[in-house]
């Protein structure tokens, strides 16, 4: 993964920790009810609490297992994670693509995954290499214009 989505995980790491606290106070206020089988506060906060220990246990997992790449100390001719793409389309309009991880990616900022139908085929390719790219609409027909490492 990329610097930024490890700043991303590592700040929605912090804010579930930060909540861990005031479900657990949920949970005792909650309690101090009474009956806990027809308690909907009650299990409404243990819910929400699972959700949270989830989220925790899912982040610090991707976070332990993700190799940072910072694309800037990247380089050279070839697609690659972290490359930033300008494609010419077949109308020769430019699109403009950084390949990153499934958790950082964002197609309405430009960000695509790598194991995306377009990340698939961009991966490996130069500048002034054709792709061919099948998505749900149908085929797509790209040109290579320019692999950038920002």
């Amino acid at each position: 993964m990329l610097v930024e989505g490890q700043r991303k995980l590592e700040a929605d790491l912090a804010r579930f920790k930060a909540e861990r606290p005031e479900v657990i106070d949920a949970i005792e206020e909650a309690r101090a009810h009474g009956d806990l089988s027809e308690n909907a506060e009650y299990h409404a906060a243990k819910e929400r609490q699972g959700q949270i220990e989830a989220m925790i246990a899912d982040i610090e997992g991707k976070l332990s297992r993700a190799t940072i790449i910072d694309p800037t100390t990247l380089s050279g001719d070839k697609v690659v994670f972290g490359a930033t793409v300008t494609l010419l389309d077949e109308d020769d309009k430019a699109v403009r693509y950084q390949i990153v991880g499934e958790t950082e990616a964002n197609a309405k900022d430009g960000r695509i995954s790598y194991n995306s139908p377009i990340g698939r085929a961009l991966i490996g390719r130069k500048v002034g290499d054709e792709v061919e790219v099948t998505v749900p609409s149908g085929d797509r027909y790209y040109q290579v214009d320019k692999v950038e490492f920002v």
